[in-house]
């Protein structure tokens, strides 16, 4: 476990997905479930941009070639293809952000930090060819979809501001 991506605040999952530690009652990395439930919160209320910024920030506490790195670069571009589709209407820019956020999220755990990982990738893969498999999808966080609350753009408002 690395220092600076723990905080004990983190409250644990509803289940036990890939990265959290049952036996000690922590995350591997609490930051990075904290970027996620922020992240995947407003991604699944339609805050792409805010959302793109929660999956960032993170990205840069892991080396490359680490799966944590992976996984958030591409939740990172799954955010800003939805972003891409829904608020300019470029599907060929979704199309190519997709693809590569495919290529990072493949072989990770379907439940890597809660996150439903074979929805995602299937919901990518179908949109490349069909757009509209966007609309109305959310991402599964702990077999729950998620909404925001005030706190989470409070967060992401954070994020470009500074503390």
């Amino acid at each position: 476990m690395d220092e600076h991506t723990r905080d004990p605040s983190v409250a644990p999952p509803l289940g036990n997905p890939t990265g959290w530690h049952a036996d000690y009652r922590q995350w591997e990395h609490a930051t990075l479930r904290r970027a996620v439930e922020h992240g995947v919160r407003l991604f699944n209320d339609g805050a792409y941009h805010e959302s793109h910024d929660c999956f960032e920030d993170e990205w840069y506490n892991y080396g490359r070639g680490s799966p944590e790195s992976a996984f958030l670069h591409g939740m990172v571009q799954v955010a800003a293809g939805a972003y891409k589709h829904f608020d300019f209407e470029n599907d060929d820019g979704m199309r190519s952000l997709f693809r590569t956020a495919l290529e990072y999220l493949y072989g990770l755990p379907d439940d890597f930090y809660g996150v439903g990982l074979a929805d995602v990738r299937e919901t990518l893969s179908t949109a490349v060819d069909d757009p509209s498999a966007l609309h109305g999808w959310c991402i599964s966080l702990d077999d729950h979809r998620p909404t925001a609350y005030d706190v989470d753009y409070e967060y992401a408002e954070s994020l470009e501001h500074g503390p």
